[in-house]
């Protein structure tokens, strides 16, 4: 008898677990969804990030131009001493122009892990725009509330070996697909970053994040606050913006 009541409840347990996770949605599916919210052909924006590292405080501006996830150009516009500064992507390609040496240089190999203008972002976090979906296989593992929004816990492990962090862990939410909070890790499992989205908003009929809070977990600091004060998707950019020649 003990043994039927046993076997009954192992039953019960497993077929409510079961029923449970029969209402998560698929985490691929998911992917898609947010990559419909944070992807597009072209985006322009301008935008200014405040470096908060343990000593100071300082803001920069910049406007940048993205097609895809194949070529971006961006220009410093504030503070003086890095008006001027320019970056193009194109590819898996980066060069850097700087004013005050008039060079342009190619950054590549390790340097990519190197922080941008000393915030808690790297070259390779700024260069990385391909669609979660292409680089990321997804689990969702559960609920929580952030900010009084239901979100989906969802478990992200790299597909592909060319890639910033082996697995990601994000807190989507369930309303607006969107992730609140992601957190990025290490093969090892090392926390390595911490990425906060906020102030999100419907722009040209997509929910978006208009500030981004980003820490670095291995350096001190309260992080890098990334706000946009105007964005758009989709307009035409004319292809002379993606020109090397465009960095001088």
């Amino acid at each position: 008898m003990k043994k039927t009541i046993f076997l009954l409840s192992l039953f019960f347990c497993s077929t409510a677990l079961a029923l449970q996770a029969q209402d998560y949605p698929s985490g691929n599916s998911l992917l898609d969804k947010i990559d419909a919210n944070m992807s597009s052909k072209t985006v322009i924006m301008t935008a200014s990030m405040q470096v908060n590292s343990a000593r100071a405080t300082r803001t920069i501006t910049l406007k940048m131009w993205g097609e895809g996830d194949k070529r971006t150009f961006t220009e410093y516009l504030s503070p003086a001493r890095e008006k001027g500064t320019k970056m193009l992507k194109l590819d898996n390609q980066l060069w850097m122009y700087s004013p005050s040496t008039d060079r342009i240089i190619q950054i590549s190999g390790h340097m990519l892990r190197q922080s941008v203008m000393g915030s808690d972002l790297s070259y390779e976090d700024m260069m990385n725009d391909t669609p979660m979906q292409e680089q990321y296989n997804a689990v969702v593992t559960g609920e929580e509330t952030i900010d009084g929004r239901k979100c989906w816990v969802v478990e992200m492990t790299a597909k592909v070996s060319d890639i910033n962090y082996y697995s990601q862990r994000l807190w989507v939410d369930q309303q607006r697909l969107i992730p609140l909070k992601m957190q990025q890790f290490a093969k090892s499992g090392k926390q390595l970053k911490e990425t906060t989205l906020l102030d999100i908003k419907q722009v040209q009929g997509r929910w978006y994040p208009m500030k981004m809070v980003y820490k670095d977990m291995l350096k001190e600091g309260k992080g890098t606050e990334f706000t946009i004060s105007e964005i758009s998707f989709n307009q035409n950019i004319p292809a002379n913006i993606f020109n090397k020649s465009n960095l001088k």
